[in-house]
């Protein structure tokens, strides 16, 4: 079962090509939509909701032909936008029963849904306050629950988690994957932070320049590499205690070298080794070692793949001379000079 088909999809606009006959196929569940800013992640949305038409292939969501029958996907599918475009002199109640209402709800159940759905994304007691006095990640759940509030069978998120914090964007997140494992609503959600998407979905797509780079289930892409990550303090004695550890390490005939950041993808200050493990000695060699020297050994696990590193190694081969940054901002700049409206 396929909640989102496209077949040979483009989008070309007189100097942009924004989609470029992308295939692929989305089961239900929580996907991520991956690519570089430009790379044609919200060309992609507004095509799957009827309101811009493909140059030329075809797509369905749930089963409706875009081209034909956007109306009626529209009444099935919730959509959040990337950009800020809440009135700024009504509360959040107001606004989230117009647009249940808009949805077809009738009065009554336009009101306890939307009481629900704020209670849902955390602003129950903020609910009859004007939007125009909320930060931006109270913005952000104002969005996310219109798109909910008409009990649809697919949200399409647009880059739910921008303007946010660290702490916003963890509890953003959250809110998204609690939408399918409480409610069995498929989702779609699209980011340029493929650590976001790393820990939230159960399925990546990755496009860039409007091309399919990969499409895959999120552990296939960080399926676990054959390196052990063993990250260590230093101590009084050995204030140096990582390059220790890596001379004793490659005196044992281990192979070895520092990296940048931890096991969990966050930044290690540089108290990371990757050991290659050559069979299940490994491990009481580097724990002996670690012994020795007189470390602290903050973790010793076996690493797996990030996104990020997967999506570098998927796009070098093709990459283009200009970055992906010069690309995007090449793309931006045609379009201010009406090149084409909006092909990020």
């Amino acid at each position: 079962m396929t909640v989102i088909a496209t077949e040979s999809l483009s989008k070309r606009f007189p100097r942009v090509t924004a989609l470029d006959r992308l295939s692929v196929d989305i089961t239900p569940g929580v996907t991520g939509l991956v690519g570089a800013n430009g790379a044609g992640k919200s060309t992609l949305i507004k095509i799957l909701l009827g309101l811009s038409p493909a140059t030329e292939g075809r797509a369905s969501v749930l089963g409706l032909d875009v081209a034909t029958q956007g109306g009626a996907i529209r009444e099935r599918v919730g959509y959040m936008p990337e950009h800020d475009c809440l009135p700024p002199d009504v509360s959040a109640t107001e606004f989230v029963v117009h647009m249940a209402r808009m949805s077809g709800l009738p009065a009554t159940a336009a009101r306890e849904r939307t009481a629900d759905t704020l209670r849902h994304v955390g602003l129950y007691e903020e609910r009859y306050r004007p939007i125009g006095g909320y930060s931006t990640g109270m913005k952000q759940r104002v969005k996310l629950a219109q798109a909910l509030v008409h009990d649809p069978q697919l949200v399409l998120l647009d880059e739910p988690t921008n303007g946010l914090d660290p702490v916003g964007r963890d509890e953003m997140l959250g809110l998204i994957r609690r939408v399918h494992t409480d409610f069995g609503i498929s989702v779609l959600v699209t980011s340029h932070l493929l650590g976001e998407l790393e820990r939230t979905c159960d399925h990546v797509v990755v496009i860039d320049g409007g091309k399919l780079l990969r499409s895959s289930s999120t552990d296939e892409f960080t399926q676990t590499t054959g390196s052990l990550a063993v990250e260590v303090t230093d101590s009084d004695a050995r204030p140096d205690g990582t390059a220790a550890l890596l001379t004793a390490l490659a005196a044992a005939g281990l192979t070895v070298q520092p990296a940048g950041r931890s096991a969990d993808g966050a930044p290690a200050s540089g108290r990371v080794l990757l050991v290659d493990v050559a069979d299940d000695s490994t491990y009481d060699t580097v724990r002996d070692a670690v012994a020795d020297l007189g470390l602290g050994l903050v973790r010793m696990e076996q690493r797996r793949h990030r996104i990020a590193e997967v999506f570098r190694d998927e796009e070098a081969p093709a990459a283009p001379p200009a970055s992906p940054a010069r690309g995007a901002d090449r793309r931006k700049r045609d379009e201010q000079n009406g090149g084409a409206p909006d092909a990020a």
